[in-house]
């Protein structure tokens, strides 16, 4: 009578496992050029970054989830195409982030510090933008990054790789 139970019990964990492998596939899937970045202060300051770029919708919808870990100057840029008001989140995001909204000219418009990982909580942009620059939570505040600084880069202004 002790051996249906195992049996049954495998055979559940071959058919989750079998369930739960195109998604992990899918994800492995997705690639994200990188590219550097600067963000310029309304003082002067220069501060550089190796960014992954998000432009096409499945780059966008995988964005940082997952992850565990993100170099301190690392970051990734999503691009969308057109200037629009944008609400992100963070499901499947174990890392704090710091979240820059940016204007089509490279403008940092608004800007949401630290936000809690695995939140399913909605992060509205509050004013239309071309653009989110995803960095390590604390960034911000350790560079002191504001609205009405510049990000700089291939994809917005033209900065040279």
């Amino acid at each position: 009578m002790g051996a249906p139970f195992p049996r049954l019990f495998g055979s559940a964990l071959v058919a989750l496992f079998l369930c739960l492998v195109p998604v992990f596939a899918a994800a492995a899937d997705i690639t994200f050029e990188t590219a550097p970045l600067q963000i310029i202060s309304t003082g002067g300051k220069v501060h550089t970054f190796t960014i992954e770029l998000a432009v096409d919708s499945d780059q966008r919808s995988q964005g940082l989830m997952n992850r565990r870990h993100m170099a301190r100057d690392h970051g990734m840029l999503f691009d969308f195409g057109v200037t629009r008001r944008v609400m992100m989140w963070m499901k499947n995001t174990y890392l704090p982030l710091d979240m820059l909204f940016i204007a089509k000219d490279g403008k940092i418009e608004t800007i949401r510090e630290n936000a809690v990982p695995l939140s399913e909580a909605i992060i509205d942009s509050r004013v239309p933008i071309a653009f989110v620059l995803e960095l390590n939570g604390g960034t911000v505040n350790r560079l002191a990054i504001a609205p009405g600084d510049i990000v700089d880069s291939a994809r917005i202004s033209g900065l040279k790789p």
